[in-house]
């Protein structure tokens, strides 16, 4: 089948484009980027006045298949993830069984096969059962299809773990992506330690529970050459230990989610469990500093940290609710409406930390359109305004903490591997 899109804007940053192309889809694959373009085509997607850019790459979803099923499954977070824009994403390890031995990423990827619509990527767990006391078989799992190592939901506690994890990581030249946070020091907390926490009367969960473990992380990295990936930062503390490590050579990388350059610890005051997550919402020094983080480059991805939960987890008591909220079908447009709308980052500059920066740190081959690459394309109109609605959400769980915002940036078509999907206001 030939797919022809007509007059976009093509933004490429791979291939340096940034100008108004058409583009020639031949099968699951891109034949042709060029002005002008006049063949025989079964499809023609008319895209004058929209951005063409690769489909995003989310490098932090948690699918909750195999186990939790009525969560979330690979099917229904695949196609959330193409409403939003996502043709691309990493499955979490936390799954029940976890992602931890040669059998069960095989009952994954086996899952993947027969239900997935958009393009799933694994990560494995860094310990058995993600309980910090026995490594996996790091070399085992990445020969069978494990793209990058994380307990995320947990960190190791164990600093002569984490190194010989490291280590074998190094060996293995597979990334680790490292959920930091010290549990002693957050302390069954449930919102950010500080005003907020005091005038509501719940339990703090204080910065340096992840900024020390953000230090710790670095330092064995360093101690081992190992290359790891700090996941969802959330305070600028966390980033000034980045950023210096960044100096020094070590090979860190980090990423955010869109709540935490949206929203500041005080839109708990409600009580609303759909701004509870971990690390929390923190303060408005906090996000105006991710926002800085961005900016500079010092964070290189944006992620959903996608952490569907059933109604009855989530529309209970602040304190007993489920940490996390979905984010698959809404963090593209949130990062135009606060990004690109607020000046912060060029539209390339998304693409970057979006499609191009999460492919190359898992060594995957996906966020460019060049000719021979996989059709994976976004078609977005850019200033066009919608809300929002939980009704709308393909995600089988509706925790957004977006829902009711307005945004700007509508996705009007994903591509996927060459299949085209068409979405409606």
């Amino acid at each position: 089948m030939k797919i022809l899109i007509k007059n976009g804007h093509v933004i490429d940053p791979i291939n340096n484009l940034d100008e108004v192309r058409d583009i020639l889809v031949e099968g699951s694959k891109i034949s042709m980027v060029e002005k002008n373009i006049n063949v025989d085509a079964d499809k023609i997607i008319e895209a004058e006045g929209k951005i063409v850019m690769p489909g995003c790459v989310d490098m932090h979803v948690h699918l909750r298949e195999p186990g939790r099923e009525d969560k979330e499954t690979i099917c229904s977070a695949t196609k959330a993830a193409l409403h939003g824009g996502v043709t691309t994403l990493l499955a979490m390890p936390n799954t029940d069984p976890a992602i931890d031995s040669l059998e069960n990423i095989k009952l994954l990827k086996d899952a993947i096969a027969k239900s997935a619509k958009a393009n799933v990527f694994i990560c494995a767990a860094i310990t058995k059962f993600r309980q910090g006391k026995e490594l996996v078989d790091v070399a085992g799992l990445k020969q069978d299809g494990a793209v990058a190592i994380s307990d995320d939901g947990a960190s190791v506690d164990s600093d002569e773990l984490m190194l010989e994890a490291l280590r074998s990581a190094q060996e293995a030249k597979i990334p680790v992506i490292c959920h930091s946070e010290d549990k002693k020091l957050s302390d069954s907390g449930v919102v950010n330690l500080g005003f907020t926490s005091t005038r509501l009367g719940l339990k703090g969960i204080s910065k340096e529970s992840e900024y020390k473990r953000v230090a710790r992380d670095i330092g064995l990295a360093e101690k081992t050459g190992a290359a790891i990936h700090i996941a969802h930062i959330s305070c600028k503390e966390s980033l000034d230990i980045i950023a210096r490590a960044k100096k020094k050579g070590v090979k860190v990388t980090c990423e955010t989610a869109p709540h935490y350059f949206t929203f500041n610890e005080e839109m708990v005051l409600g009580f609303d469990t759909n701004f509870k997550m971990n690390p929390p919402l923190r303060s408005k020094e906090d996000v105006a500093a991710i926002k800085e983080g961005l900016a500079n480059g010092i964070i290189d991805v944006i992620a959903s940290d996608h952490a569907p939960h059933t109604e009855n987890e989530k529309e209970i008591e602040f304190e007993r609710a489920e940490f996390g909220v979905t984010g698959l079908e809404t963090e593209l447009a949130v990062a135009i409406t606060e990004l690109i709308g607020a000046g912060i980052l060029s539209w390339s500059k998304l693409i970057e930390k979006m499609a191009i920066n999460p492919s190359r740190i898992l060594g995957i081959d996906k966020g460019g359109l060049g000719i021979g690459k996989d059709a994976d394309i976004a078609i977005v109109s850019p200033e066009k305004e919608w809300i929002a609605k939980k009704e709308n959400f393909l995600s089988k769980s509706k925790n957004s903490s977006f829902i009711n915002k307005t945004l700007r940036g509508f996705v009007e078509y994903t591509i996927c591997q060459g299949k085209v999907n068409k979405w409606n206001s």
